[in-house]
């Protein structure tokens, strides 16, 4: 569903702009387009394995270090 605005015949530009930003704001489409731009897809069981992987590799090597 679109948001149109119709101009009126005295109406001037930045009256019109700001009524279909007003419009737009209530229609909370905006909001819809920001969550689907940054959605994060889940990881995958791969991914997570491989990071706990990594992360334990860095603890230990971090260990390692504290002893130096």
């Amino acid at each position: 569903m679109r948001v149109t605005v119709i101009r009126n015949p005295k109406e001037s530009t930045d009256r019109v702009i700001a009524r279909f930003n007003k419009k737009v704001q209530n229609s909370r489409k905006l909001l819809g387009v920001k969550e689907a731009r940054y959605h994060v897809h889940p990881k995958t069981k791969i991914q997570v394995r491989t990071a706990a992987v990594m992360r334990e590799h860095y603890r230990s090597k971090r260990e390692k270090m504290k002893y130096f």
